[in-house]
């Protein structure tokens, strides 16, 4: 007889307290350092407030960030286990972070100590709501009774087919993180050019259009959208935002007017990835063709 499991993953995923609890997720808490003050980013933001969090970069504050080690992963994979679970963690992107692989080393040792018990990892490749929007199917489909390797086959067979769509709206937030040149930020600003981007098949996350204006880039994802998505009437689609919910709903809106979708859930996009995307970041994700 299989044991029971539970759904796990990383505070990257952006889901909201209220899907946390709904869902029964467990989340392991990734981190960010701002002014030398290393700061765990938990759903119900116990340790670092997220609308203060993005008032801090708006003051130019760098918040830079770091893998959570082998030590942090075995505690809480140990702690499921005791409890007499096994585990399915849908990890943040592993190219992207390191964390990834921490976490399969804590397997590792972790099924040495529980050989009869099963930990499975998935490299979701995917980012905030994106990674968050296949932790919502996983649990749909363990609520239709799927066992835990059932549900690892369908993530692993659909999670390239989950669509992020971002742009972000300071690029000096993308040169203070490393992400872009002093240059092309000057020039991105002087010239209003907003970025539109997406996360590939192997989970990097790169541009691939460049919009005129606010509006303009929001207007593109949509475009992209129109050309990507499947089945739209069927489809629950999760937009998070850099603390803007005001043109996550304008976007919201474009959405449902030029192509209509079932429903669509907001989060915000938390510190670990919002110390590299900025404030006023607006991301689409939804089910689709090809990423």
């Amino acid at each position: 007889m299989s044991n029971p499991y539970v759904l796990v993953t990383d505070s990257c995923s952006d889901l909201t307290l209220e899907q946390v609890k709904e869902m029964n997720i467990d989340v392991v808490p990734l981190s960010v350092e701002i002014d030398e003050k290393t700061y765990k980013h938990y759903p119900d933001e116990r340790q670092l407030n997220v609308k203060e969090f993005y008032d801090l970069l708006r003051d130019k504050k760098v918040a830079k960030t770091s893998l959570s080690n082998v030590g942090e992963y075995l505690d809480f994979f140990e702690e499921k286990l005791k409890a007499g679970n096994d585990i399915l963690y849908i990890a943040f992107s592993s190219a992207l972070s390191g964390s990834y692989q921490s976490s399969v080393i804590a397997r590792q040792e972790l099924l040495e100590k529980y050989p009869d018990r099963k930990i499975v990892i998935i490299d979701s490749r995917s980012a905030s709501m994106g990674q968050g929007l296949l932790i919502w199917y996983a649990y749909q489909k363990m609520q239709e009774g799927l066992s835990i390797d059932e549900v690892a086959k369908w993530v692993e067979m659909n999670k390239l087919k989950l669509c992020h769509l971002f742009t972000v709206d300071d690029l000096g937030t993308l040169k203070r993180g490393g992400r872009l040149s002093g240059t092309q930020a000057l020039l991105g600003s002087l010239l209003k050019v907003k970025p539109v981007l997406h996360v590939t098949d192997e989970g990097k996350l790169v541009p691939i259009k460049k919009a005129r204006g606010r509006k303009t880039s929001l207007q593109t994802i949509v475009d992209i959208m129109k050309e990507k998505i499947e089945n739209p009437s069927e489809q629950t689609i999760f937009i998070s935002h850099g603390d803007d919910l005001e043109d996550a709903e304008y976007i919201s809106g474009l959405i449902q007017e030029q192509i209509g979708v079932k429903a669509i859930n907001y989060g915000v996009i938390g510190p670990v990835v919002g110390a590299h995307s900025g404030p006023k970041t607006i991301a689409v994700f939804f089910m689709g063709n090809e990423r």
